[in-house]
């Protein structure tokens, strides 16, 4: 039984690593993905930098910025930025690249 001030969480997976770990609904992915053991490039935490820039599989996210630094088209294409997205169902992203 839950109580009612517990936030959602959902699962964040990486593919093809297999790699998962909570993603709760409060806080970015990056922050869930850190809790989570789960090594994931970052820099400015703010979305400017892009360096945590990452693919969507499958799955939804949430911005609370308007603008996070990213295309419509990196958009229409899944790309992400953990830092400053919010997971809104369980997500699949890509491994991130080194």
């Amino acid at each position: 039984m839950s109580t009612p001030f517990a936030p959602d969480f959902f699962i964040a997976r990486l593919t093809p690593s297999g790699q998962q770990c909570d993603a709760w609904a409060d806080q970015t992915l990056l922050q869930s993905l850190e809790q989570g053991s789960v090594d994931w490039p970052s820099s400015c935490r703010n979305g400017n930098c892009r360096t945590c820039i990452g693919q969507l599989v499958s799955g939804s996210v949430r911005y609370e910025i308007e603008w996070p630094g990213l295309s419509e088209d990196e958009k229409a294409e899944g790309c992400v930025l953990p830092c400053v997205a919010y997971p809104l169902s369980d997500v699949v992203l890509q491994d991130p690249t080194r």
